[in-house]
């Protein structure tokens, strides 16, 4: 007999159905689809935003945080040389261009400007002499051209008397000796006003040569004597002092420097993959990691590097050795910045930099056309010392020349 087992089940509930009549499927299972549709909806517009993003943004792009700002550093240094007896600018400060930044000691340069000054004196009052003796040789010319003619008549008179016996054949000697004294002495005079000729000719007093090469001594005193005061060339700032008081100097030993901070230039080091859509005019957008993202730089794309950084280096690579592996390179890119921009938050030579370049125009060069007209960089702080030099040795001239008034 087969007995058969029914399950306990409680007053009331129905058994449940055998699993031959199929299950419910678990409440979890609708929350899951949920969560997946909108992941996928996630992932869509995720898509779809970066695709927008490249196309609207990213490809127009260029970026790097491989970039460094650069800056003119102004070396300064003697021009003659001295011993320090002031220093006037310390690491830090701001100085103008023309500003006396370090002393050196005068005394020995007075000196020889005095002595050139005296000399160029001298030499004026010698070259008036010159033009003097042109007139006392022309009268000496004269004079002898009038002693000469008496010496040739006595001669032509004696000569018809030696036959007759009145004059003696040695007076008429004498006198033939005498004419020929006075034709020499003549011909040496003339050749003495020749050569005073040759030294004043067509020239003034103050464009004679030898006053011009006194002038010239003059110059280079009153130089050596300015040069003694070491001016700044260029507004900036000072660093790197190494010059110390009572240091003897030499000619090109460099003192301190000066930056011009309001000059600075971003290198951006972009990978040569990069260089396909980079152009001269570019608009750029730049960040330091001194300010971070809240200051933003505006700037503009002034050169395309001529070389990579490894052609131009100290010990080029060597790529044709066998041991041979391809790095991408790195061309340096020059970026102009705003000058109100780095006035409000200046920025150091060597801070690093973010940069992003804005390649949608692709109509502008990638080199300069136009060959460059005026100077990078000049200065005018020594241009003044000449001028004076040149007032000075119009003011000796004129003292030394006939009729001035001490």
């Amino acid at each position: 007999m087969t007995t058969e087992t029914t399950p306990n089940t409680s007053a009331g509930q129905p058994a449940p159905l055998p699993a031959s009549h199929g299950a419910l499927p678990p409440a979890g299972n609708g929350k899951r689809r949920r969560a997946l549709l909108i992941l996928l909806v996630i992932t869509l517009l995720a898509g779809i935003s970066w695709t927008a993003y490249y196309l609207l943004v990213a490809r127009w792009q260029q970026d790097t945080d491989d970039a460094y700002v650069q800056g003119n550093v102004v070396s300064i240094t003697p021009q003659t040389m001295g011993t320090v007896v002031a220093i006037n600018a310390d690491d830090g400060m701001r100085v103008s261009a023309g500003q006396v930044l370090v002393q050196l000691d005068p005394n020995d340069a007075k000196v020889a400007l005095e002595q050139a000054q005296a000399n160029l004196a001298a030499t004026v009052r010698q070259v008036r002499g010159l033009y003097s003796s042109v007139d006392s040789a022309q009268a000496d010319i004269a004079a002898r051209e009038v002693a000469l003619s008496q010496a040739r008549a006595d001669v032509a008179r004696r000569s018809g008397l030696v036959a007759s016996g009145a004059v003696s054949a040695e007076e008429l000697a004498h006198a033939q000796t005498q004419l020929k004294a006075m034709e020499a002495a003549l011909a040496g005079s003339r050749g003495q006003l020749a050569r005073t000729h040759a030294l004043v000719d067509a020239t003034t007093v103050s464009d004679q040569p030898q006053v011009q090469a006194a002038a010239a001594q003059l110059r280079q005193a009153y130089l050596n004597e300015q040069r003694a005061a070491i001016v700044a060339p260029v507004d900036g700032y000072v660093a790197k002092r190494s010059v110390q008081l009572g240091q003897r100097v030499q000619p090109g030993a460099t003192l301190m420097a000066i930056i011009p901070l309001q000059q600075v230039w971003v290198d951006a080091n972009f990978k040569e993959t990069q260089l396909h859509n980079l152009r001269l005019g570019q608009p750029v957008k730049l960040t330091a990691d001194m300010y971070g993202d809240t200051v933003e730089f505006n700037g503009k794309v002034a050169s395309l590097g001529l070389g990579t950084g490894s052609a131009f280096a100290l010990l080029p690579a060597q790529n044709a050795s066998g041991n041979w592996i391809k790095i991408v390179q790195r061309v340096p890119v020059r970026i102009t910045l705003d000058p109100r921009q780095l006035r409000e938050h200046p920025l150091r030579l060597g801070m690093s930099m973010a940069v992003k370049v804005n390649v949608h125009d692709q109509s502008l060069p990638v080199l300069p056309a136009a060959a460059a007209t005026q100077p990078v960089l000049a200065t005018e702080a020594y241009a003044k010392q000449l001028h004076d030099a040149d007032a000075m040795i119009t003011a000796i001239v004129e003292k030394n020349l006939p009729g001035h008034k001490n």
